[in-house]
Parts: C-alpha cells; structure tokens; sequence
C-alpha cells in the first residue's frame, strides 16, 4: 500500500509509522505534519530514510491533493487532530480549524479520489462521561462530547459517515480509549506526573482523582488499527470501531503507580481545581475489534515502567 499519515509527528501517529515501517517494509509511507507543539519529528528519525516528510496543514487542500497524485496514495489515517482538552477549554478555535475544517478537507479530496481509503482516528471522549454502573458504551451509543475538543471530534465523525452515506467514500472510523507511552505531549497526565515526580515537584490531580480511565498502551492502539486497516469496510458494513483494553483505573491510582515505580512519596499528589465540564468515565465495549483476532498485550503496570523510562532518559 502506499499511505499518507497525517499528524505522524505526534504520539499516536508517530508510533503507527514506525511499526508498520517494521512489519510492511514494502509499503510506501508519506507524512503530513503540521509540526505544532505536540508534534516531534526526531520520533521518525529511526523510519527517515523509509518515507516521504512533507510540512503542512491537513486543511490545506490543494497540498493533499497533490500528495495524493503524486505518491498514488491507497490509503489515508487521519491522526492529525488537536487534542489537548484544557486548551479547547481556553480557545477552541485550532479545534475547528484542524478537527473539523481539516477533516472536511480530506473528505473533499478523498470523494475527487474514491479509490483512496479513509481511515479517520477519533476518541471515546465523544460519547462523554458514563456512570460507574453503566454498561460500556457500544458504537452505536449516542454521543454527547462534553468539552469543545470532543465536540470538534464529534463533528468531524458526522462529518465522515455523511460523506460515506452522501457520497459511498470508502471511509471508517476508530474510537480508542486514552493512550499513554513513549512520544505522548508533555501537557497530558502520565508524562506531567512522570515529569513532576522526577523533579520532586508537586504532582496535580483534578479534583478528587476519583475520575476513571481506561488506559492502553499506545502500541495495541495501533495494532488495532493494523487489523481495521485489512477489513473491507464497504461488504463488512462496520464503519465504526471502539478500540479499548476494559481494565479501568482511577486517576489517583495512576498517580500512585508512578509515585511507587520512582520511588517518590505520595504526599507530592496536590489536588488541584476539577477541570471544568470534567467526565467521570470513560467506557467502551471493543469486543467488535476483539471479532478480528485483535486483544492488547501490554499490562498497564508493564507498559507504565516502558513509559516511565523513556521519560527518565528524555528529561535527564
């Protein structure tokens, strides 16, 4: 195949081209990165001779267009996303311009190509918070985002399956649970707790730390999306896939974990002011994905220590 990756600078992305790099050598990968604070190039150096790196918006459509001719792209996965929650809290202005302008924009390009495949990677935060006795959410729960970051993701799904439904483009959808592991932005939980335990500052943690999370380390997220990527979306029918390990923690426990791995005292966690609109949990059912032989393998506790000494060697 040949693959344009947008947003592959970042966390997420990043790990999916060096793994598929590792297991389809043959394929042909290029790279569209907006290269904003979230992202890292250096985190593609080991693969920089294996793919094309090209700087740019995903919004920016005349430049996909061109990628897509030019390198007789099969297939696009849509990483590129602005994600950070807090900050759609204080502008969600990028949020439109990248989440939602810049998937409609992939979408145009992909209906004037409809041989290209479109892999659009979203978030359990769309279906918002559920309780601690609700069932997990299946993909066709409704969804209601609580904060502009999962609004914009949101939209950009309403935007895809209108587009699969308006215009038969050969599209689908992922909604994974909250990642963790080596690249992920120094802002999100486990590297602020990491980074602050490592300097012997104050750890923060929103409210009381009660909030649930079902964490999954990076690589199986994109195991998954491995195994999406060689379903046939248009005779199986399934254009939505949760993604997600169904071994839920508590953020205070998160921190502690951390604490203990260091060896730091738990008197650093601070409880800080709740973020607002903060959802409680998150719960999905991924058993459709499990269908296609797919299950994590990394222990939390094992894939923690993993991102625990990454970071100790990025911050040293």
């Amino acid at each position: 195949m040949n693959l344009l990756v947008t947003g592959a600078a970042g966390f997420i992305g990043s790990h999916f081209v060096l793994r598929h790099v590792a297991k389809h050598p043959e394929d042909t990968i290029v790279v569209l990165d907006l290269l904003t604070y979230a992202a890292d190039k250096s985190f593609l150096d080991p693969v920089a001779d294996k793919m094309t790196f090209v700087e740019g918006d995903i919004a920016d459509q005349t430049l996909v267009e061109s990628l897509i001719t030019n390198h007789a792209i099969d297939v696009i996965v849509n990483f590129a996303a602005e994600s950070h929650v807090d900050n759609s809290i204080s502008d969600a202005t990028p949020f439109l311009h990248t989440n939602v302008i810049g998937t409609q924009a992939l979408i145009e390009v992909v209906k004037a190509h409809p041989s290209v495949r479109f892999l659009h990677i979203s978030t359990d935060e769309v279906y918002g918070d559920v309780g601690d006795n609700d069932p997990s959410c299946a993909v066709d729960a409704p969804l209601r985002p609580s904060s502009p970051y999962s609004a914009s993701k949101a939209a950009a799904e309403m935007l895809v399956l209108a587009a699969i439904r308006t215009f038969a483009i050969d599209a689908a959808i992922t909604r994974c649970t909250n990642n963790y592991g080596p690249h992920q932005a120094n802002e999100k939980f486990i590297p602020t707790v990491i980074r602050n335990a490592l300097a012997g500052e104050p750890v923060p943690v929103y409210g009381t730390g009660k909030n649930k999370r079902d964490w999954i380390y990076v690589g199986d997220h994109c195991d998954a999306i491995e195994r999406i990527l060689e379903v046939n979306w248009v005779t199986d029918q399934r254009r939505v896939w949760n993604i997600g390990i169904d071994h839920e923690y508590e953020n205070l426990e998160v921190a502690k974990m951390i604490l203990d791995i260091l060896g730091k005292s738990h008197d650093l966690i601070t409880f800080v002011e709740d973020r607002k609109g903060h959802d409680w949990r998150y719960a999905v059912d991924s058993s459709e994905t499990r269908t296609l032989g797919w299950a994590p393998t990394v222990p939390f506790q094992e894939g923690l220590r993993e991102t625990i000494a990454w970071y100790k060697q990025r911050y040293s």
